[in-house]
């Protein structure tokens, strides 16, 4: 039977929330290793026995669970979103700079097997959420934008809806605007994770872009966005062209900004609002 340890730590992780947030430690069985998240819940989660649709939303690479808490730069943002639309709100955290991905060559780096196998179905136990796809969104930022696109174009049975914030949509480093310094760290790293990947059209699944025709066909609704001035700006343009080629629905939006928490904080709402109304256009019928 696999191994499952849920911990409930209302105020001992520095989070500046109330009640509304659990924190819980996740045993993943196949990482042999523990996983913190934190789930937002609404306050009206303490009266009846309501469901809800659960959001989850990932951070970035070299991030945290608890980024999106202390980062944003608006007060008890996601409490006050998981109260205005009625939903869960999951910030799980991952290994830095692993995408969200299950590594060919590393044991270490599971985090696909760990999402989908291990914690949306611990979720779903202790929670009450609305176990099915129509319930279910994710979105991210940057590298957890990645995340929330590939593995939802992958696992199209488990989400009705995914977004992007300033993601990384083509893990290829020459299309990013960065320095040399940072484009050798992050090749060598893929390299790593994933060996010797091409980089060239067609694309390879392990980004964002390679999955295009996944997404034409799977039904999930797509929100992505990034900021003018984003060093990723690049590749959201190009997986937005992508999309508009092979006819695949989604709503895309460049806005002034940059790779911040500025941009996120604004952003948010946003996503939140997208996915609301398909939760209800779902829902409701």
């Amino acid at each position: 039977m696999k191994k499952l340890l849920i911990v409930l730590l209302f105020l001992g992780i520095g989070l500046n929330v109330n009640a509304q947030v659990d924190t819980i430690k996740v045993y993943s069985q196949v990482m042999d290793k523990h996983l913190k998240a934190a789930v937002v819940k609404p306050e009206t989660y303490s009266i009846g026995e309501k469901s809800f649709p659960t959001v989850y939303l990932l951070h970035g690479g070299s991030g945290s669970f608890s980024d999106w808490h202390q980062k944003v730069t608006k007060d008890n943002l996601l409490v006050d979103l998981a109260n205005k639309y009625q939903v869960l709100i999951v910030t799980p955290g991952v290994g830095p700079a692993s995408y969200y991905y299950d590594s060919p060559i590393m044991d270490s780096v599971k985090y696909e097997s760990y999402f989908i196998k291990e914690l949306i179905p611990f979720i779903d136990k202790n929670f009450r959420t609305i176990k099915k796809r129509e319930a279910r969104a994710i979105t991210g930022l940057s590298m957890g934008g990645h995340g929330a696109i590939m593995l939802s174009a992958k696992n199209p049975e488990l989400f009705i809806a995914a977004g992007s914030m300033s993601g990384v949509m083509n893990i290829d480093t020459d299309l990013w605007t960065v320095n040399e310094e940072f484009r050798k760290i992050r090749k060598e790293n893929q390299k790593a994770m994933l060996g010797e990947i091409d980089y060239k059209s067609p694309f390879s699944e392990f980004t964002a872009v390679g999955l295009v025709d996944r997404m034409k066909v799977n039904g999930i609704s797509l929100i992505i966005d990034c900021g003018v001035d984003d060093f990723l700006i690049k590749t959201n343009r190009q997986i937005h062209q992508l999309l508009l080629e092979n006819g695949t629905p989604h709503e895309y939006t460049e806005r002034p900004g940059a790779h911040t928490w500025e941009y996120w904080t604004e952003a948010l709402p946003f996503h939140m609002l997208y996915i609301d109304s398909v939760f209800k256009k779902h829902l409701n019928n």
